[in-house]
């Protein structure tokens, strides 16, 4: 009997291994190549507080206003506007108080693809807040993560990173969640610490701020478009050894996502494995020196 068990676990062992030799080849072939950020020639410039037309900056450029605040907008007809009053009134009392505190708002619609990175490659801001349409996150919060920023000084080639963070409100959202949701939570908690990123407890809070040279590092070695887009982000991060800090933010959950629990969850996990054995294997690859696009 005991024969017969040593064998079964070897056979397990070996089909186990099978199974992610199989995996691992199809994520190495499968493997895509950095998303080309395509401009379409009237995406090139820009219309000024003057009305004149100017060249779209580059984030490759030196910094000329204090923030940049990136939101990424797919069908978010009804949730924006409320997110955009609340941001730009914020922003509009914040110059009132310091006249050197400059701003800029890049609104990022592009079909039904997550085009996050145009718009951070066209910020202006020494600093760059990328913030969800939803406004779930109170954008008041975003000076909790300067100070969470500047905690961090001093920044290795001025590269750092503030993370807003729910993880303190989970036990009040368990309560309010399915077994099952819950589950699906906790399971991709553990891939994410398993495969990815060690150390942050919420990597999808979509309220991050970024010094300049910390988002052209990490945005121009993104390959990640979908959900588990924010993993990448971080891991490749962490790879570089750029300091991050997790802060709690308030945080209100705002009907309309279009996260649908079950296949959402199910895709993210794919991406997840896929990070992580894409770059292990060398189908991606990171490289020390600064990337320009």
């Amino acid at each position: 009997m005991s024969w017969l068990l040593l064998q079964l676990a070897v056979l397990g062992v070996a089909l186990a291994a099978a199974a992610l030799i199989l995996i691992s080849f199809v994520a190495f072939i499968t493997a895509t190549k950095m998303p080309h950020l395509h401009q379409h020639e009237e995406e090139r410039f820009f219309l000024n507080a003057r009305g004149q037309k100017e060249t779209l900056p580059s984030i490759w450029d030196s910094p000329t206003k204090r923030l940049s605040v990136v939101v990424p907008s797919y069908n978010e007809e009804k949730r924006l506007p409320v997110m955009m009053d609340e941001a730009l009134g914020y922003l509009e009392e914040r110059q009132k108080q310091d006249p050197t505190f400059t701003y800029e708002v890049i609104v990022v619609d592009d079909g039904s693809k997550d085009q996050t990175s145009k718009g951070i490659f066209s910020s202006r801001g020494e600093k760059i807040l990328m913030a969800d349409a939803d406004g779930a996150t109170k954008f008041p919060d975003v000076e909790k993560l300067e100070k969470g920023l500047n905690d961090l000084q001093p920044w290795p080639e001025q590269m750092a990173i503030a993370c807003g963070s729910r993880a303190h409100l989970e036990k009040e959202s368990i309560a309010q969640r399915s077994y099952f949701r819950t589950l699906l939570m906790y399971g991709f908690h553990f891939l994410v610490w398993f495969l990815c990123v060690k150390g942050i407890r919420d990597t999808q809070c979509g309220f991050k701020l970024f010094t300049r040279e910390a988002a052209s590092r990490t945005f121009s070695s993104l390959h990640i478009e979908r959900w588990a887009f924010d993993v990448e982000l971080l891991y490749i991060a962490q790879f570089f050894k750029i300091p991050i800090a997790e802060i709690a933010v308030n945080w209100t959950e705002i009907e309309g996502s279009k996260l649908v629990p079950f296949w959402s969850w199910l895709q993210m996990g794919k991406d997840l494995l896929f990070i992580r054995l894409r770059y292990l294997t060398g189908a991606w690859r990171l490289e020390q020196t600064k990337k320009k696009n």
